[in-house]
Parts: structure tokens; sequence; C-alpha cells
């Protein structure tokens, strides 16, 4: 059954023993007859992260751990859904409910600001956002429409909070669950784009568009590759069999929607919107280097007020962010950041498809903690990302470790780490040693799976 896809037996038999499950709201979710099951996984961002709002080449791994949708439409007049959160200390059931009819009052679906009022208001319950901002999207921009009613089992293994596009995860299984079941005809890059959609507008978290694209098209074999201008789909790149990639979870929790990812991406937009006057730049990221420290660089601030900002530029072009009047930006290194992390990934994937020895290896390493330090320049760093790829440092090629930077959104989360393919051990040790030191105990991300698109969906009849 699908077993190229971690996950998917376990998830089947909580399906079908779920008359037996020792939670009795669960016993009786569904009714008897066919359940729409869809999978996507979380990503590890390797190369890229925040500079995808601006343009750049990204290189994602989806990861081994992945969201379970399962849904099926219902006689009621409500969206009901069951979260089943599975942590360390086993599983968590959440569980939310809304009629249809507040979800489109009069037959017409609720404009996003409305929607993310009603879903927002209560932080308890903002987790569901997540899981009707898809439906409403598809209400809004496909004229989707739901039968009387749709329940929605939840089971995912993707941790939240970890800088490793749960949220993502979740939006894109949801989706897919929704288009296979209502056999609703749409290509794989719309679910992608349209998820996105549903996390900026009415999950209210300004993230790029890299996490939708990695969840839907990633393979298990190759780091996803995606030109941000929008999202153009690049050919994959297959990671040689010499080495691998980790994920080292700091604890520190990590938030899109924080203040501090929205303050340094605002920044970004403001420094576009001032060096924009000075020449066409379309994308930051299209920006070479040279040309930037020459040209630009110097008439941009290294902060601004944002009500000076307003008084003098107006807005961003950013339709996810706002410029508060009241807040200082870094303006200057949040621009910058983008020039050089493109650069950096293309330098990356370059290595990556070159032949040579282990120099390349190091060299790709080194790159890595570029991006990290551009991250900590930026106000995106955290004391517990900063240790683990020190740790990694001292470990070094010796140990067989080449590099680490801090991924997603910055602020905490989790370490990317390239090492030799035999260095799991290694890997382990500095869990261990951060362990020590801070008494969390990491959640180590190793292997992968592949995206939405290649797993389609299942059809379980209960």
């Amino acid at each position: 059954m699908r077993s190229e896809f971690p996950g998917v037996e376990p998830f089947v038999e909580t399906l079908t023993t779920l008359d037996r499950h020792a939670n009795p709201h669960l016993r009786n979710f569904f009714d008897h007859g066919p359940v729409t099951i869809a999978r996507a996984p979380g990503r590890l961002d390797v190369m890229g992260g925040i500079a995808d709002y601006s343009g750049s080449l990204v290189l994602q791994r989806p990861t081994a751990e992945a969201t379970f949708v399962a849904l099926q439409p219902s006689d009621s007049s409500r969206v009901e859904i069951a979260s089943l959160k599975k942590n360390r200390g086993g599983e968590q059931l959440r569980t939310f409910s809304i009629e249809l009819g507040a979800l489109a009052p009069e037959a017409e679906p609720l404009d996003y600001e409305s929607a993310r009022m009603l879903l927002t208001q209560d932080a308890a319950n903002h987790w569901a956002s997540y899981v009707i901002g898809p439906l409403l999207v598809l209400m809004r921009e496909r004229d989707v429409r739901l039968p009387k009613g749709v329940r929605i089992l939840i089971s995912s293994a993707v941790p939240e909070g970890k800088g490793v596009a749960s949220s993502a995860a979740l939006e894109v299984s949801v989706m897919k669950a929704v288009t296979e079941s209502l056999h609703v005809s749409m290509d794989s890059r719309a679910i992608a784009l349209l998820c996105q959609k549903a996390e900026n507008a009415i999950a209210g978290a300004a993230c790029g568009v890299m996490d939708q694209m990695t969840a839907v098209f990633g393979q298990a074999d190759s780091l996803f590759a995606l030109l941000c201008q929008p999202a153009e789909l690049q050919p994959s790149v297959r990671v040689p069999a010499e080495i691998a990639f980790w994920g080292l979870d700091s604890g520190e929790r990590h938030a899109v929607g924080g203040a501090s990812y929205e303050s340094v991406r605002t920044g970004a937009f403001m420094g576009h919107r001032i060096i924009g006057g000075a020449a066409s730049v379309d994308y930051l990221a299209n920006v070479d280097p040279f040309e930037f420290e020459r040209q630009f660089a110097p008439v941009l601030p290294e902060e601004i007020l944002g009500e000076e900002f307003l008084a003098r530029y107006g807005r961003t072009s950013d339709s996810a962010t706002r410029v508060i009047p009241s807040r200082v930006y870094k303006v200057r290194q949040p621009t910058a950041h983008p020039v050089y992390e493109h650069h950096r990934v293309i330098q990356f994937r370059e290595l990556l498809l070159s032949k040579g020895g282990e120099e390349r290896w190091t060299s790709m390493g080194e790159l890595m903690y570029q991006s990290h330090a551009s991250y900590s320049a930026c106000g995106l760093g955290s004391s517990g990302t900063d240790r683990i790829v020190q740790f990694v440092r001292e470990a070094g090629p010796a140990k067989g470790l080449y590099g680490a930077r801090i991924t997603g959104g910055g602020s905490g989360g989790t370490v990317a780490v390239l090492g030799r393919a035999d260095a799991d051990r290694t890997v382990r040790g500095i869990a261990e040693r951060y362990s020590d030191a801070t008494g969390h105990e990491p959640v180590i991300f190793s292997g992968a799976s592949s995206g939405a698109e290649s797993f389609g969906s299942l059809t379980v009849n209960l």
C-alpha cells in the first residue's frame, strides 16, 4: 500500500479501527462508506529560506514526516474537524466544528478579512484556520461548493513551530483531499498557490510559496528547486549517495506569523520600494551583488520608522504585510539578504551538480554558514540555533559534517545540517550535546519522502 510513503499503513489502520479508538469522540466520527485520503510532507529548508518572497532560487528537502487527511462528505450542515497530533507524549486530539452557513452566509463565501477575523479571534482554535482556509479559498477562487457537510480527520507527524512547514503540509493535504473527493479538476501548481493564499489571507501568516510547492512537488531522492518569480519549477537536484541532510530542532519556537519575520520581510519590501525608484528592479534576487553594493546600498537607510517610510514612499508592493507607523524597521540588511542568498543558492546547486571530491561539500557547507550569518544580521537568529551551528563547525569535516544553517523563517526552529551519508552518529552526538547544554532533546529529521502530487489519493471503505 504505497510503502514508499512513510506512515500510510499506520494511518489506514487508524481509520479502519476508529470504532475501537480510545477516544469516544472518534468512534463514530465517520459513517460507513468511502473516505478519501491525501498526504503531504513537511520540508527541510536546505538553502533559500526567507529569500523566497524576494524571488530567490530555493532548494528544499521534503521530510519523511508528513500530514495525512481523511475526508468524507456528510449529511450534516457542518464542517467537523478532528486532529490527531503525534508527539513524544503520545497522541493529542483537537476538535473544531463550524456551520457551513457561517462560511457562506446567503450562499456567498466570506471575504478573506471577515474569515480571518472569524477564525483567528480565538487563539486556542487558530490551528483550524489552516484547515478551513483552503476550503474557503476553493469556494471563493474556484466556485467549489461543498456538500451538505464534511468531516475531516487529520493525523500529522510534522511537528508545529519547528520551522519545517507544518502549516503547508496541512493546507496541501486538506486541499488535495477536497479536490479528489469532490472530483474538482485542478493542476498541482494551482493547489500550491491557493494554499499559500489561504495561509496569507486567512491564517494571517506572511509566508512565501516555497513551503506549499515543496509539499506538492517534492521528491524523496532530490532537493526540490524553485525559482520564486513567483513560482517557477526548476529541475530537481538529485542528492548524491555520498552525502545526506538532517534537521535538528532547537526547541526555540518558530512562527512565520511572528513579528520578527514580518518585520524583516517588510524591511526587504521597503528596500525594494526605495531602490525601485532609482532603477527598474522586479525582484531583489535579480540584483547583481556588485551592483547592489555600488549603486543601491548607499541609498538604503540602516533602519527607518514606519511613519517616515509611509510619508516618503507610500505603501510597499507586498500584499501579505503592512507597514506599522510606530515600528522601527531594519532596511539595509533585510534588502541585502535576498540579493546575496540567491547567488549563494545558485553556487550551492552548481557545486551539488559538479564533479569532484570532498572539497565541493566543504564549499557547500561554507555557503550554509554564510546564509546562517546573514539571517542573524537580519535579526532572525537565536541562541539555540547558533549553538547547534557552532557544534557542527566544531565537529567539522573530520567527523563528517560540512555545514549548517538556520531554516525557514528563522528566530528559532530547525537547523539544516549537511554531512557525509555515514555521519548519522555524529549528528546524534550533537543532539545529545545540545540536550545536555539546554535540557531540550532535539527532534532529528532524517530521510525524505515525495509530495502530494506523487501520492495522489487513496480511497478506503469503512
